[in-house]
C-alpha cells in the first residue's frame, strides 16, 4: 500500500479473547497505520480485556462492535455502523469447540458448532461480498484448523465443521479471483488459550450419556492425557498465530492456505504421504491405543525439533 492510500477496513469476528483479540490489537498498532480495525464480539460485556490491550489505538485505529455471526439482523446492524458499509478485509475467526464421545453429544450441540463455525462464516461472507465484487477488490481470511485437513479422534464434529469451511472457501476462491478478491485459509494447530483449557476441564469432569465404558475409558485415560501433552508440547500462543495472520493480510499475493505451526507439520504430512488416508488413520490409531507412551515421547521430540527434519518430506 502506498503512503497516500487510505487505511483498509478490517472486520474481525470473535475478538473477546484469544486469536481474535491479539489479531485486532496487532493490526490496530501497525506502525504504518494501514488498517482501520472493527473488532467484534457477541457479548460486549467481555470487551474490557480487548480495550485494555488496545490502549491508545482504541477509538483511533480500533473500534469495538457487537456482532453475533448466527444472526442476520446482528450482521446487518454491524455493517451499517461501518463508514460506507465497506469492508476491505474480512477475518472469520468466531468459533466454538466440541469434543467427546459421539454417543454423548446431542444433535443440538452439533448444530450449534456448525451454526457458528460454518454458517456464521458463510453469513458474513454473503454480507460483504456484494461490496467487494462491486469494487473488485477484497480479502477474505478464514481461521480454519489443521482439523480441516485431517480428522482427529473425539473431535468428529469440530473437525467436520472445519472440513466444511475448507471445501466451501476453496470452491469460492476460484470464482472470486475473477473479481480480484483473495481467499486465505489459516490453519493453526493446537493453540494454548483459556478457551481450550476450560473446554478440556469441562469434558474431563463430564459424564457423557450413552457412551459405553470402553469408549469412556479410551476418552478419559488415553485421549485426554494425549491432548494435554499435545498442547503442552506443540501449542502456540494466540500472539504467534495472530502474527502469521498479519503477514497473510499484508501480503501482496495472499496464499490460499497457510499453516501456522511448523512443529505440527510432520503430523499433517502423514496424510499427505498416503492419499488413501490409511497411513494417517492406522498410525494415529496405533499411537493412541497401543503405544501411548511412544506418542508422548514423539510429541516431546517434535516440540524440540529433533524429529522434524526426519519426518517432513522434502
Amino acid at each position: 500500500m502506498n503512503m497516500a492510500d487510505p487505511p483498509r477496513t478490517v472486520l474481525i469476528s470473535g475478538c473477546s479473547s484469544g486469536i481474535g483479540l491479539q489479531l485486532a490489537v496487532q493490526l490496530a498498532r501497525d506502525p504504518r497505520q494501514r488498517y482501520q480495525v472493527v473488532a467484534t464480539m457477541r457479548d460486549l460485556g467481555k470487551k474490557g480485556t480487548l480495550e485494555e490491550a488496545a490502549g491508545e489505538a482504541l477509538g483511533q485505529t480500533l473500534t469495538v462492535a457487537q456482532l453475533d455471526v448466527c444472526s442476520d439482523e446482528s450482521v446487518a446492524q454491524c455493517l451499517s455502523c461501518i463508514r460506507g458499509g465497506e469492508v476491505d478485509v474480512l477475518v472469520n475467526n468466531a468459533g466454538v469447540g466440541l469434543v467427546g464421545p459421539l454417543e454423548g453429544l446431542s444433535l443440538t450441540s452439533m448444530q450449534k458448532v456448525f451454526d457458528t463455525n460454518f454458517f456464521g462464516a458463510v453469513r458474513l461472507v454473503k454480507a460483504v461480498l456484494p461490496g467487494m465484487k462491486r469494487r473488485r477488490q477484497g480479502h477474505i481470511v478464514v481461521v480454519s484448523s489443521v482439523m480441516g485437513l485431517q480428522g482427529v479422534v473425539f473431535n468428529d464434529v469440530y473437525a467436520a465443521s472445519k472440513f466444511a469451511l475448507e471445501g466451501f472457501f476453496e470452491s469460492l476462491a476460484v470464482q472470486l479471483l475473477q473479481f480480484d478478491i483473495f481467499v486465505s485459509l489459516v490453519e493453526p494447530g493446537p493453540v494454548a488459550t483459556d478457551f481450550e483449557g476450560k473446554l478440556l476441564e469441562q469434558v474431563s469432569a463430564a459424564e457423557p450419556p450413552g457412551a459405553d465404558p470402553d469408549t469412556l475409558h479410551y476418552f478419559r485415560d488415553l485421549y485426554l492425557p494425549a491432548s494435554r501433552e499435545l498442547f503442552r508440547s506443540l501449542g502456540q500462543s494466540p500472539e504467534d498465530v495472530a502474527q502469521v495472520i498479519v503477514k497473510v493480510i499484508s501480503s501482496a499475493s495472499p496464499p490460499l492456505r497457510r499453516q501456522t505451526n511448523a512443529r505440527y507439520s510432520p503430523l499433517t504430512a502423514l496424510k499427505a504421504a498416503d492419499p488413501s488416508g490409511s497411513l494417517y488413520v492406522r498410525t494415529a490409531h496405533r499411537l493412541l491405543f497401543r503405544w501411548p507412551r511412544l506418542l508422548g515421547l514423539g510429541l516431546r521430540c517434535l516440540a524440540c525439533g529433533c524429529l522434524r527434519s526426519r519426518v517432513w518430506p522434502r
